[in-house]
């Protein structure tokens, strides 16, 4: 449905103010100025931010569909793997549990219940700057999170530095509108629009329900 909705609704504070406010309530006008608002924000206010907003998300436990979670479980390689942007830890726990690959996973938010974690090394972290040495994962996987990315890209090069054998990203096949009920600052409507990003002219890009799912590979 969201690609549904012609622009001249989606880009106008009068008609979507009223389905914000049934959506979000009090926390309505954060939702409205966020993309007028976010490209002067510093990494902590944007961690203030999603803090401040987050029991206003979907408390699902990914935002993956069931396709690219799947292909994301099959298409893992080597033993060490990072998933940036973990979020509330599925993902990478669900690739612990099929393959039993050493897995990271950092997010600028960790949830408390995910430190201490026995079989996960969970991190606290930012997609723009990860704290580990060149090619150090042999998957790094980054899943609905370039979206959300304020330096798109410096994360794209972070993404590239510490991946040695394989990179996937997942991002939602969505067009861009000024009111968005999410916190996007990036949109992917095509699969040439991913590439473009990425900058790679050998990697895989298939649609996947609404998502765009990426392979890179590297010798």
């Amino acid at each position: 449905m969201d690609n549904l909705v012609p622009p001249i609704i989606r880009d106008s504070r009068l008609l979507m103010w009223p389905l914000f406010w049934l959506l979000f309530r009090d926390k309505t006008r954060w939702f409205m100025q966020f993309k007028e608002k976010c490209y002067i924000f510093g990494p902590e206010d944007m961690a203030l931010y999603y803090r401040l907003l987050s029991d206003a998300h979907s408390h699902r436990k990914t935002d993956l569909n069931t396709l690219s979670l799947t292909k994301i479980l099959d298409t893992v390689i080597g033993n060490k793997v990072l998933d940036i942007a973990c979020g509330r830890g599925y993902v990478a726990r669900r690739i612990r549990e099929k393959t039993g690959f050493d897995v990271t996973g950092i997010d600028i938010n960790l949830p408390a219940e995910l430190k201490g974690d026995p079989a996960v090394k969970f991190l606290e972290g930012r997609i723009e700057k990860i704290d580990f040495p060149d090619k150090h994962f042999d998957t790094v996987i980054c899943a609905h999170t370039l979206e959300h990315a304020q330096d798109l890209e410096r994360a794209i090069s972070e993404l590239k530095r510490v991946a040695r054998r394989r990179l996937i990203v997942v991002v939602p096949r969505q067009r861009e509108y000024k009111y968005t009920f999410d916190l996007h600052l990036h949109f992917f409507p095509y699969p040439y629009s991913l590439k473009n990003a990425m900058k790679s002219d050998t990697a895989s890009v298939t649609i996947l329900g609404n998502d765009l799912f990426y392979v890179e590979d590297y010798s």
